[in-house]
């Protein structure tokens, strides 16, 4: 490996025992028909399989991989910055383990970095997930869109390109919690897109429950805009005035009509309904002021235990 590679492969990895050598099989050959110099990193984000075992074995048997094993679980983003941090490819391509975005889709990507974008999005076409995934995504889009003010046709589609620039700007922020595809285009001066193929989960199961999608939308929404606090601001707004104006109400009312209790049920319900808007700005508020929380204790962000790989040896 004495020649720098010019595109570097990131795969985080998390319990994909079974997809494992299915996926090297398919983008080793991808990666040699291309004739440039590149490397795979895979990066063990804690897997409680044989990921590691199948891992260090494949970087001991070839050259251009290098596998970078984390001292537990910190999440697929994390994953892949860890393996940003030693990537050295001018074209840096992420894919995730499952085989769902085919390795054969990678030239496509390379081809519109090298044309002049500096990241390059995918859309899945035809995606193969169940209708919930593929209305919680859809929900992600848009809210995500109009939050940030981003154009990204499908943000969680992990099949992308960056260029080296934008790579070394990510790995300058700090950021306890990111979403990289947003990251990176706020740092892209011209984006772009390709639309890919889409394949079934053939082994194991999505890491990504419910709770983890809700997760994903608050971090897409208070890490890249400070809307959601504006709009509960304009909320609060409106709010108070049509209080002042169902008060001036009722008092013309007792005055015309007189006293009554007729109704009171119809204000228990409007002052619940007041109370869950305060209790949802309460937790909006919340959840910018933990963000804060855990960007101020300047905890390291993932720990890694060991990079194995050939390039490594010959370091050492």
């Amino acid at each position: 490996m004495s020649d720098k590679p010019y595109i570097t492969v990131v795969v985080p990895v998390y319990n994909e025992e079974p997809n494992l050598h299915p996926l090297f099989e398919r983008i080793y050959p991808v990666m040699q028909r291309m004739g440039r110099p590149f490397e795979i990193i895979f990066t063990d984000d804690g897997s409680r399989d044989r990921s590691i075992e199948i891992l260090k074995e494949l970087a001991h048997s070839c050259p251009e991989v290098r596998v970078i094993e984390l001292n537990g679980n910190f999440g697929q983003h994390m994953a892949i910055l860890a393996a940003f941090e030693i990537s050295r490819g001018d074209i840096v391509i992420t894919l995730d383990a499952d085989l769902q975005n085919p390795p054969e889709e990678i030239p496509k990507l390379v081809t519109e970095i090298e044309n002049g974008h500096d990241v390059v999005g995918s859309v899945r076409q035809k995606r193969q997930d169940t209708f919930f995934r593929k209305f919680a995504s859809r929900i992600v889009n848009v809210t995500t869109n109009k939050m940030t003010g981003m154009r990204m046709s499908d943000y969680g589609c992990m099949l992308r390109a960056y260029h080296r620039n934008v790579v070394d700007n990510i790995n300058r922020c700090q950021e306890t919690t990111t979403f990289i595809p947003a990251l990176a285009q706020t740092f892209a001066s011209n984006p772009g897109e390709v639309p890919v193929a889409h394949a079934e989960r053939a082994e194991g199961e999505s890491k990504y429950s419910l709770y983890r999608l809700i997760r994903l939308n608050f971090d897409l929404m208070t890490g890249f805009s400070v809307v959601p606090l504006q709009l509960f601001a304009l909320m609060g707004i409106l709010t108070s005035l049509s209080s002042v104006l169902f008060a001036l109400f009722l008092i013309v009312r007792r005055l015309l009509v007189g006293s009554e209790v007729e109704g009171v049920f119809t204000l228990f319900a409007i002052l619940f309904f007041f109370i869950g808007i305060i209790i949802f700005g309460i937790g909006l508020v919340g959840e910018y002021v933990g963000r804060i929380y855990q960007e101020v204790r300047k905890r390291p962000r993932y720990v890694v235990r060991r990079v194995h790989g050939q390039e490594n040896k010959k370091q050492n």
